[in-house]
């Protein structure tokens, strides 16, 4: 007779959730995982994959445009948002589909409530009928995060990005705040399917935290797409009025939107959870503290994913249930190497980036002398013939005592599957001379991290 109802309670059937359940269960444990929304977390219903279908979708007039360089004639073409939003919904009924048989058949016991941690072994749950609570020897805590929205007169008119991935309407004018990856992405999808966009942030420029370079060069293409970035500026209050929505500025200037996108970052998922009772510690951000194998201040209780505010990516999340599962069930302690971790902005024109940025190398390397910087921008292929204007940046930061790539930047088209490919070299530790010993593939954007050889001055 066995001490508890199963080895794993799970609590969140998002990415990282999922992958740690249905891995344990893979190894003969008796694993639950609870969810009070849809099984495939925020990546797959509400973030990334949704994201990047309106990102796809968008890019079509942009497109119709340019096959007039290259000898196409194309009707006037016409768009339909709710077609979209239709098409959009029912792949992710079907990914959710997925998800659910990828559990059954992995032997995962799905329990649809919200989860609260009653102790180091038992979970409380509220579900659709009753409360019942239920124990394991381990409980996991993947319940993700959750859009934040600011305490200001009228915000009850403000949506989020969550709601922006199921407008009944295209707005014809909307205001984004917030100067981060979700601000700019959903400002590009908004601008490309037609509606006139203002992105409202506090910094001087969007994405604090990416290169100088990369953040210049995509703010300048979104300002040459028609999108109103409106720099160092707060939102004092939001009114509704006759005709739409007012966005009022402190000194007395207003804006009228059809809908206002507050992209201002994310909270841990933790309130309500129960945690700090059961005797987790939080920090000052309210995500969890864990240590280097995911463990928290209860032994027996763990945690992946945005819920531990450390690198809020899917696969960090994949990587972190992979270890999870290996440091509980398999071989024993198991961390992940945050270090060179690649990402990618799906702005338009979009990004990818892995390693430091050229301030945090100078920074660590002790200055402009330890530091090689390579650059390059140009036009690309396609718009050759098609006459946007549109430019690709690319950039190489370099240790130069050691000769070895600290970091590869770009913003341009297909960035995202370029660094992809250029991570793995990081990982490897590639200097710029094996970098310059790789013949590149011709004609391509790519081969340009291949043939960049004079290094930027300082003035």
């Amino acid at each position: 007779m066995t001490k508890y109802d199963y080895d794993l309670i799970t609590i969140g059937a998002g990415s990282g959730g999922v992958r740690a359940s249905r891995r344990a269960a893979a190894m003969g444990k008796r694993v639950a995982v609870i969810e009070n929304l849809r099984v495939g977390g925020t990546c797959v219903m509400r973030g990334c994959v949704p994201k990047k279908l309106l990102v796809i979708g968008s890019h079509f007039g942009d497109d119709f445009e340019d096959a007039a360089g290259y000898g196409w004639t194309v009707q006037p073409p016409a768009f339909d948002w709710p077609t979209l939003i239709g098409a959009k919904a029912q792949e992710l009924d079907r990914l959710e589909g997925v998800y659910h048989r990828i559990l059954r058949e992995s032997g995962v016991e799905e329990i649809t409530g919200t989860g609260r941690v009653a102790d180091a072994h038992a979970v409380t749950i509220d579900g659709p009928d009753a409360t019942r609570t239920i124990s394991a020897e381990t409980i996991l805590v993947a319940t993700g995060g959750w859009p934040h929205l600011p305490d200001l007169p009228g915000i009850e008119h403000a949506i989020t990005s969550n709601e922006a991935l199921d407008l009944a309407e295209l707005p014809k004018r909307i205001a984004i705040v917030g100067g981060g990856y979700i601000a700019v992405e959903f400002a590009g999808i908004f601008n490309g399917l037609g509606s006139q966009v203002t992105e409202i942030i506090r910094a001087p420029q969007i994405l604090r935290g990416f290169d100088e370079d990369v953040r210049d060069v995509l703010a300048e293409e979104m300002e040459k797409k028609g999108i109103t970035i409106r720099r160092e500026c707060v939102v004092r209050s939001i009114e509704k009025t006759a005709t739409g929505l007012s966005v009022r500025f402190p000194y007395g200037d207003e804006i009228e939107v059809d809908q206002v996108m507050y992209a201002t970052g994310r909270k841990p998922n933790t309130a309500g959870l129960g945690l700090e009772e059961a005797g987790i510690a939080l920090n000052a951000k309210g995500a969890i503290e864990v240590d280097e194998f995911s463990k928290t201040t209860v032994p027996s209780i763990y945690a992946i994913g945005d819920v531990t505010d450390r690198v809020n990516l899917t696969p960090v999340a994949l990587a972190e249930g992979e270890a999870f599962v290996r440091t509980v069930y398999g071989s024993g302690p198991s961390s992940v190497d945050y270090t060179n971790i690649a990402s990618a902005v799906f702005s338009q024109p979009p990004i990818g980036s892995v390693g430091l940025t050229e301030d945090e190398a100078l920074a660590e390397l002790g200055g402009r002398d330890a530091v090689d910087v390579y650059l390059s921008r140009f036009t690309p292929m396609k718009y050759t013939l098609s006459g946007r204007d549109e430019k690709t940046m690319m950039k190489i930061i370099v240790d130069a005592t050691t000769d070895r790539v600290l970091g590869c930047h770009m913003v341009g088209l297909d960035a995202p599957e370029i660094i992809q490919g250029i991570a793995v070299a990081l990982k490897c530790g590639a200097t710029k001379a094996q970098f310059d010993a790789t013949i590149g593939i011709h004609p391509t954007a790519a081969e340009e991290f291949v043939t960049m050889r004079d290094k930027r001055g300082y003035d």
